[in-house]
C-alpha cells in the first residue's frame, strides 16, 4: 500500500470525504436501522453523494424509477436539473438547464413508451408543466391557466406536481399558487379545476402533490396533498371530494403508491396546530386501508380508539423529506429540500 492509498483508507475510516481529480470517495456510515413493524430500513446516508464541483445539486426534489431500473431525480440546479442514477448510487447521466425551479417529476408509461412530466414552480415568472422524453426532449407543454380561462390574471400559478389518469388525462397541483388541481386531457386541452384555497373538506392548504390511486381497480381515485392540514384528500377522477386521511403532525408532500402501500416524505413535524418544526421530517408509510404502519425516522404510529395520534421526528436523520422513490426491491430513496444541498439518502429494506 502506498502513502496515497493509506491516506485515503484512513480518511474513509474516519468518515472524511476526499477529492482527487474526478475521483470522489464516499464517507463511511454507521449501521442505522429505522422504521417500524414490517417496514424497517438500513440507512445509507451517502448513497447518492457526488462531487458537487462536477454534479451539483441545490434542492433534491423528486425521484422516479423507469422500467430499466434507473433512478431519475429532478432538482432546481440548472447545471444539471436531472440526475440519472443506477441503484448503486452511480450517476449515469445528467441533463437539463431550463428549469430554475424544477420541482415535480412524474413518470408515465404510455403503452411501453415512457415519458416524464416536469413541474417548474416559475417563481421567476415562467411557470412550466412539460412532458418530455426520458432524455429531456419536450413533446408537450401545458397552457397557463390564464390562457384557458381557468384563472383570472391576478391568480397566482406555481405548479408543484402532476399525475396522469388511466385515460391519459393530466392533473396539475398548483400547490404554491392558487391551490387548485387543474385537469387537462392527454393533448393538453383544459377540462376543469377543483379544490381551491380554504379549510372546507374539498379545499386545500398547500396542495403540494397529486397521485392516481389504482389499488381498487373498480374505483380509481386521486390522492391530493393538503400539507398544512396534515392530510391527504381523496377525490374522484372528475374532482368530486370523497374523504380525508388525517396525519396529525405530518406535513406530507406527495403520495407515492407502490404495490398495496402508500409512501410519502414528511417535510416537517409539528408540535402544535399549524406550527412547523424547523429542520425536521421523516417518511410515513400507509397500508391499503389508509392506516399508518411505519414512520422511518419518526415516532411509531399509535392509534387510540381508532384515532391516529400525533407523529413527530424521532431521530435527526432527515431535514425536510420532499419525496420518496420506491424501487423494485422496495428500497426507498429520500430526496430532501433545504437540507444543505445534500444528495438522496437510501433506505435499504430489511
Amino acid at each position: 500500500m502506498n502513502r496515497r492509498e493509506f491516506t485515503q483508507l484512513t480518511a474513509q475510516a474516519a468518515g472524511v470525504s476526499l477529492f482527487s481529480g474526478n475521483i470522489f470517495i464516499k464517507q463511511t456510515e454507521p449501521d442505522e436501522i429505522i422504521g417500524h413493524g414490517d417496514h424497517r430500513y438500513r440507512v445509507h446516508r451517502n448513497w447518492g453523494q457526488q462531487d458537487p464541483s462536477l454534479v451539483p445539486v441545490n434542492n433534491c426534489h423528486e425521484m422516479v424509477q423507469d422500467s430499466a431500473g434507473r433512478l431519475i431525480m429532478i432538482g432546481d440546479e440548472t447545471r444539471n436539473n436531472v440526475l440519472i442514477y443506477d441503484r448503486s448510487g452511480k450517476v449515469l447521466d445528467t441533463w437539463g438547464s431550463a428549469y430554475p425551479y424544477g420541482h415535480g417529476l412524474t413518470l408515465w408509461n404510455a403503452g411501453g413508451e415512457e415519458f416524464l412530466f416536469i413541474c417548474d414552480n416559475g417563481f421567476d415568472g415562467n411557470p412550466q408543466v412539460v412532458k418530455t422524453t426520458l432524455d429531456g426532449q419536450v413533446v408537450l407543454r401545458l397552457p397557463h391557466p390564464h390562457e384557458v380561462g381557468a384563472y383570472a390574471e391576478s391568480d397566482a400559478y406555481h405548479p408543484t406536481e402532476t399525475a396522469v389518469g388511466p385515460n391519459g388525462d393530466i392533473y396539475v397541483a398548483d400547490g404554491y399558487g392558487s391551490q387548485w388541481v387543474l385537469q387537462f386531457n392527454a393533448v393538453g386541452e383544459y377540462i376543469r379545476k377543483f379544490g381551491g384555497r380554504g379549510d372546507e373538506d374539498h379545499q386545500f392548504q398547500t396542495v403540494h402533490g397529486v397521485c392516481v390511486d389504482l389499488r381498487d381497480p373498480g374505483n380509481p381515485s386521486l390522492i391530493c396533498t393538503s400539507r398544512a392540514h396534515n392530510a391527504f384528500k381523496r377525490f374522484s377522477l372528475n374532482g368530486d371530494y370523497l374523504s380525508t386521511i388525517f396525519l396529525p403532525g405530518a406535513y406530507v408532500c406527495r403520495a407515492v403508491i407502490h404495490g398495496e402501500m402508500l409512501y410519502s416524505g414528511v417535510c416537517w413535524s409539528r408540535l402544535r396546530y399549524l406550527n412547523q418544526t424547523p429542520d425536521s421530517g421523516f417518511v410515513t408509510i400507509l397500508d391499503k386501508n389508509d392506516r399508518v404502519v411505519s414512520n422511518p425516522g419518526g415516532t411509531p404510529p399509535v392509534y387510540e380508539n381508532g384515532v391516529l395520534q400525533l407523529m413527530l421526528q424521532d431521530e435527526p436523520i432527515f431535514n425536510h423529506c420532499h419525496d420518496v422513490c420506491v424501487d423494485t426491491d422496495e428500497n426507498l430513496y429520500v430526496c430532501q429540500w433545504n437540507a444543505g444541498k445534500t444528495y438522496p439518502i437510501k433506505l435499504e429494506r430489511i
